[in-house]
């Protein structure tokens, strides 16, 4: 995992938002214990996470909809999760990932919300308790275990599949009659026509964001080719390079930098729908990148003043989302190990994930919950459900992906050549083989 990156996913985690998360607390080691002292006679579960419990004497209060699964799990059981909370007050100069890394280092709390680049750290040092034997997990799809699974264990399960795709003003496209793009030359004669038409920038972009692009070209034969096991399996071993996958993108990319359909200067700079999104509410952009989840909320791209579409990436398979989940990890020495997972078991059963999907219309990790989600979604709903997607992080990749990717294509937004970006994933690559 290449160090110094703060904020890898900038999207939900769990539904929470991690991403002000960045540098919080007292100087140390990051794993202070700040619940210390429970009941012996009480049965409790500790949690650590991005944010507080509700207060449980306050009547009618709105309770987010992970909130209400963990009720469910402590109604069903008897027990009480105790959360512990990562605070601005407690860790002014660790990131989320640093404190959850040394708390679970440490065995300090029973279960984590983890981002992806953690649960494979974790995985990989045998920290992460094997959810496997849950009898929820039987329920889960296989992109939920295919992307949480390492050396064989299944070590993290997330309450949502959090999907990246492009958000498109259809509007716009029919005003100057173009199709929705399914490979990457339909993206770019988009774009020209876009220029052409006094549109000064075609893409709105920001920082963390653009590395799909390069995902979605990269790894589409390798996740849709029936050949993924394998093809893996040559990555890790050093038989094939990252670079060999991810030149076409990089290249894709540089290329809607040096049209000028890509501000890097503002992208370099912009935070996630915070920089680029007044523009794409305005009708000054008509395509910006987004998860799931911004659909939805009226703070983000929910309530538009026109026709919003939600599509996969250009690739030369078609359009292909992107997928990526944080997830709850179990520590593997946990002191109360049999409570948590029971614990994990409710909040992750069809009933409490159905809650949980209706609560936050997202895309369930089980199979057999499904949530009617709103139009705009439903081309990348459709996607996803027969398959077709790239992961944009993979606990089985030894090269932890979103994070490091995000981190070169800012090189690449300042400057950086196409062969200093795939030189980098190279070197990343003999990094982890020397491990």
């Amino acid at each position: 995992m290449r160090k110094g990156f703060v904020k890898g996913f900038a999207v939900l985690l769990a539904g929470l938002a991690l991403t002000g998360m960045a540098a919080c607390g007292r100087k140390g080691n990051g794993a202070v214990n700040l619940a210390d002292g429970e009941e012996q006679t009480e049965r409790v579960v500790n949690l650590f996470g991005p944010t507080e419990k509700s207060n449980p004497d306050v009547d009618n209060i709105a309770r987010t909809a992970q909130e209400l699964t963990v009720l469910m799990a402590e109604e069903q059981l008897g027990v009480r999760v105790e959360y512990r909370t990562y605070t601005a007050e407690d860790y002014q100069d660790k990131t989320y990932d640093d404190v959850t890394l040394a708390r679970a280092r440490s065995d300090m709390d029973d279960f984590y919300l983890l981002n992806p680049d953690t649960i494979q750290v974790l995985g990989m040092e045998e920290k992460l308790a094997d959810l496997s034997v849950l009898e929820s997990a039987a329920n889960l799809r296989e992109v939920v275990k295919a992307a949480n699974t390492v050396n064989g264990k299944l070590v993290a399960v997330p309450q949502e599949v959090v999907v990246y795709g492009l958000f498109v003003n259809k509007d716009l496209f029919d005003k100057y009659e173009l199709e929705l793009p399914n490979t990457p030359e339909e993206f770019l004669e988009c774009c020209r026509v876009f220029k052409e038409n006094g549109i000064e920038t075609p893409v709105g972009a920001n920082r963390w964001w653009l590395e799909n692009f390069v995902l979605s070209q990269a790894y589409a034969d390798l996740y849709n080719g029936g050949n993924t096991e394998a093809e893996i399996a040559g990555l890790n071993s050093g038989e094939t390079k990252y670079s060999d996958y991810m030149r076409s993108g990089f290249e894709f990319l540089k290329t809607l930098i040096d049209m000028e359909y890509v501000d890097a200067g503002k992208a370099y700079t912009y935070e996630a729908i915070e920089g680029e999104g007044p523009d794409f509410l305005a009708q000054n952009t008509p395509i910006v990148m987004a998860y799931w989840g911004a659909a939805n909320s009226e703070t983000a791209y929910g309530r538009p003043d026109f026709n919003l579409q939600v599509i996969g990436f250009p690739t030369e398979r078609g359009q292909m989302p992107v997928v990526s989940m944080s997830g709850y990890g179990v520590c593997a020495n946990a002191k109360h190990l049999e409570d948590t997972l029971a614990v994990m078991d409710v909040m992750l059963s069809d009933e409490a994930l159905q809650i949980y999907a209706e609560n936050n219309k997202v895309i369930s990790p089980s199979k057999n919950v499904e949530v009617e989600c709103i139009d705009a979604l439903k081309p990348l709903n459709h996607l996803v459900d027969e398959g077709v997607y790239v992961l944009g992080s993979n606990a089985n990749l030894k090269v932890e992906q979103w994070g490091n990717l995000c981190l070169i294509v800012r090189d690449l937004l300042g400057g950086a050549s196409v062969e200093d970006c795939l030189a980098e994933i190279d070197r990343l690559q003999e990094e982890s083989l020397a491990e």
